[in-house]
């Protein structure tokens, strides 16, 4: 007789998934690398992207500057977030519209799960900063080639506490008075880009314009590396909008695929129009159409179908071209702000109108895949489709709140970035003196960003630089550098 079968072997983890110190029951590994990835891609959009966007896109003699400010903010923000930013934005809710007050500093917190999600703080206040790292970064493109570096270097840590922190602890954190409420803000199309873009706006206003010959005439210094910094911004958003359901899941995938339609979409109509209108096939333009694609989908990217993204990007490659290209240009009022980068179009604009779109085009079952809740989220499209008075009262109800957010952070921004400004101008001035913004980076930092004579050397007598030059002009019938 043959023997009985052994019984099965009780089920087991391989090695690299049991639980362990260094990797809780509660940590999904996926998950969490994933969360990382797509932080870094964000980062990634800001430091290089708009460092070399930003860097390419204005005058020569603005170049350093411009690129400075990126750099400056990204690390000047990430100071102020893990120690008060952070919690303000996501810790206990000390009123409906902002948290208290506490660092995300220690390790009993920061290896404690997150507030959604399947891994430690640690990794959330690392992904939420490279969002409030690029908001700042974004407004910064508004007051370009005249802003006083040093007030700057004031406004960062003040917007970010008093105006930022506000928008997403309202919007976005789970006890925030519009989250309650059913916003659908799915990866920044408010908290970031309508911010940015209202706030980029109302400081351009208190800090003035550029010197007129600059307004008249501002060509990029290098259209390839703005190019550059720009294909960096649109590849990030990989992880900019596949990063915000904090799992690798389906809706991120969905998110990514409808991200990059859209944009696309955007990038395309932009250009038709350029050449219907101007004649010409504009790169400058081209990017600003894949630049308000990005932004309009963002509110939408998860809780929208493929097709709804393609009709979003047509509409983010037009309306904004309208504003920009006629409205803007026939209105008095708007031309008497100098909007360097024109951020009230590509991201006011654009954040607005996808923020509306998401209340017409989202998907009650996408909604329930991000927020968990069926019924709760339901554009206005679907609404009218399943045509019971339930479901168009959802829809109605969907659109006003999400013009509800528009109204808030409109006035939120508008008020606080002036109160900033303000305040700040009691200190340093906003805006540099005409004699050094004739002059640019050397005035500002003593710097240049392109050695085009010579072998780079600078003259002896410059009253700008603070540091010793390596190299110095060649003797005369010499072929050698010398050192001072």
């Amino acid at each position: 007789m043959s023997s009985p079968p052994a019984p099965p072997a009780p089920f087991a983890f391989p090695p690299n998934l049991l639980p362990g110190d260094a990797s809780p029951p509660w940590m999904n590994k996926a998950d969490n690398a994933w969360q990382l990835m797509a932080a870094t891609l964000v980062g990634l959009q800001s430091v290089p992207g708009l460092i070399i966007l930003y860097g390419g896109a204005v005058k020569k003699k603005w170049a350093v500057n411009s690129a400075f400010m990126a750099l400056y903010a990204f690390a000047m923000v990430l100071v102020c977030w893990v120690l008060w930013g952070y919690r303000l934005s996501f810790g206990e809710k000390l009123v409906p519209i902002w948290g208290r007050i506490d660092a995300a500093v220690m390790q009993e917190y920061l290896f404690k799960q997150a507030f959604l999600g399947f891994f430690p703080n640690a990794t959330m206040v690392f992904f939420q900063f490279v969002f409030a790292a690029i908001t700042l970064i974004l407004i910064a493109g508004a007051v370009l080639g005249r802003m006083n570096f040093y007030a700057w270097m004031l406004f960062v840590p003040l917007w970010l506490t008093f105006s930022y922190t506000v928008g997403a602890f309202t919007i976005w954190s789970t006890t925030g008075w519009l989250s309650t409420m059913g916003i659908i803000d799915y990866s920044g199309g408010y908290v970031i880009h309508l911010s940015s873009g209202v706030a980029g706006f109302t400081a351009a206003y208190w800090v003035g314009p550029r010197l007129t010959k600059d307004r008249e005439r501002f060509p990029p210094n290098n259209i390839i590396l703005m190019l550059a910094g720009a294909g960096l911004l649109w590849m990030g958003w990989t992880g900019f909008n596949g990063g915000d359901p904090y799992a690798a899941s389906i809706d991120a995938s969905l998110a990514v695929l409808n991200t990059h339609v859209c944009a696309a979409t955007s990038l395309l109509t932009w250009l038709i129009l350029d050449v219907l209108f101007f004649k010409k096939a504009s790169v400058i333009g081209a990017v600003q159409g894949m630049i308000t694609g990005l932004v309009c989908i963002t509110p939408a990217a998860g809780v929208v179908q493929g097709y709804s993204a393609i009709l979003m990007g047509l509409m983010s490659g037009s309306i904004p071209w309208f504003t920009m290209m006629v409205i803007h240009k026939r209105s008095k009022l708007l031309q008497k702000v100098d909007d360097t980068m024109a951020v009230l179009h590509t991201h006011a604009i654009a954040g607005s109108l996808g923020g509306i779109l998401t209340g017409l085009f989202s998907e009650p079952h996408l909604c329930e895949l991000f927020y968990g809740n069926t019924n709760r989220y339901m554009g206005l499209f679907v609404g009218l489709h399943r045509g019971t008075s339930q479901s168009i009262r959802y829809g109605v109800r969907q659109m006003g709140i999400q013009l509800l957010g528009i109204l808030f952070v409109v006035v939120l921004n508008v008020v606080m970035t002036s109160l900033v400004c303000l305040f700040v101008q009691l200190f340093v001035p906003l805006r540099m003196s005409d004699e050094d913004m004739e002059i640019g980076d050397e005035a500002a930092h003593g710097e240049e960003a392109y050695a085009i004579w010579g072998q780079g050397e600078r003259l002896e007598n410059s009253r700008f630089s603070n540091y010793n030059d390596i190299e110095v002009p060649m003797k005369a019938g010499g072929g050698s550098v010398e050192l001072t």
